[in-house]
């Protein structure tokens, strides 16, 4: 199965400045107006895409498992949607998250 259906299940993303005022990593596309995080099933998928991903001079990257929901959380408080992509980029679901109520 390639969606995402729990909170709880893990995802690969990749992760700026690990360990030291980390954030997740996230792209615009300007033409669409859209920002997303891009998440992956697989560690594996998550390394073959970032290949071919840009990225800011001067910082470190390193891809990590995280919860699906520590993501859809940072992502709704961004206001960054979720692509779950593939190891060559195509993606395979989009999630708008929001907001949990306290």
């Amino acid at each position: 199965m390639d969606k995402t259906e729990n909170n709880d299940d893990w995802v690969f993303t990749i992760v700026q400045n690990a360990g030291n005022n980390e954030k997740f990593v996230g792209y615009e596309d300007k033409k669409k107006n859209i920002k997303f995080i891009p998440v992956f099933k697989k560690k594996e998928q998550a390394s073959a895409c970032f290949i071919n991903m840009p990225r800011e001079a001067g910082h470190k990257y390193e891809i990590q498992a995280v919860l699906y929901d520590d993501v859809l959380n940072y992502a709704a408080k961004s206001k960054f949607m979720i692509f779950l992509l593939d190891k060559d980029g195509k993606v395979l679901e989009e999630i708008t998250p929001s907001v949990k109520e306290q």
